[in-house]
């Protein structure tokens, strides 16, 4: 069987999940220590200031090397490049939601919006920027997609309910990023910017485990969150005036953020029905 075909030995999916969740953590633990600790030879190599694009491979590398050691091949992860309209819904998603997010922000005043600096950021000479940012941010993404949506949710996907994979993917993508947001390298460290941003997963992790089994490809999911990370943490913040009412309000940290992301959870949660059904193996939930 070839490696990259897309059919895969059926090997229990709760022991893919325990050897892939294992693997993460220990490659992951590698680069939470450079950030978080900053140790002095991290700083003079320079590591620190590259470690977490390696950092976001680590879901990557860990679902690679479990496949391999598992099944002895690479199926199963939706290489599959899919259907136009789902690479297409995946891209107008955040930039759909950011203009929502933000739109309202500077029509309600509390974060003005900067025309001069839209301008400048959308003149020709800029574009050439934003698409380098944009692809840099897409291919940092993947490495967290080819993980989370193209093994662990398709193996959750085995043994439970579309629910409950959204709600178990949220809280390990969460897990994830908590030792970079207790040490404020991901958000101020505050326990209700993270209480906020757990809510805000649940509905983002319903989303994209949603697309990613309607779609049957792991890059729209790829696609979504490279946008989502550019739209939502750059491109619109940097149009917009920088207020304390408007850093409470938008961004991924945002109280609004969170209600977009439960209202975005809801409508794809109802939208279960139209989603493939997982095959089974015997014996599971």
């Amino acid at each position: 069987m070839g490696a990259l075909t897309g059919k895969h030995e059926p090997t229990d999916p709760k022991r893919i999940i325990a050897v892939y969740l294992i693997l993460v953590c220990a490659f992951s633990s590698i680069f939470w220590y450079c950030i978080a600790v900053r140790p002095q030879w991290v700083i003079d190599s320079g590591l620190l200031k590259y470690a977490t694009l390696p950092l976001m491979w680590c879901p990557a590398f860990a679902a690679i090397i479990t496949r391999l050691a598992l099944q002895r091949n690479l199926g199963g992860f939706g290489w599959k490049i899919g259907e136009l309209r789902w690479w297409l819904l995946a891209m107008a998603i955040p930039v759909a939601v950011g203009l929502l997010m933000f739109g309202t922000g500077w029509i309600s005043g509390v974060a003005p919006f900067l025309p001069d600096r839209a301008a400048a950021m959308l003149a020709v000479p800029a574009l050439f920027a934003i698409l380098v940012t944009l692809g840099f941010s897409i291919f940092s993404a993947t490495g967290e997609e080819i993980g989370w949506r193209g093994l662990l949710v398709p193996e959750l996907g085995r043994v439970t309910t579309f629910t409950w994979i959204a709600i178990i993917s949220a809280v390990i993508w969460f897990l994830w990023h908590v030792p970079l947001m207790v040490v404020g390298a991901y958000g101020d460290g505050s326990l209700s910017s993270m209480v906020l941003f757990f809510i805000s997963m649940i509905g983002g992790s319903t989303l994209f485990a949603w697309i990613r089994l309607a779609s049957g490809s792991i890059w729209p999911a790829a696609l979504l969150h490279g946008f989502w990370n550019y739209f939502i943490q750059t491109f619109y913040p940097r149009i917009t005036a920088t207020t304390e009412a408007g850093e409470a309000m938008l961004g991924e940290f945002g109280w609004y953020a969170v209600l977009i992301s439960i209202a975005i959870g809801l409508l794809f949660w109802y939208l279960r029905f139209m989603l493939p059904t997982m095959p089974r193996p015997e014996g599971g939930l």
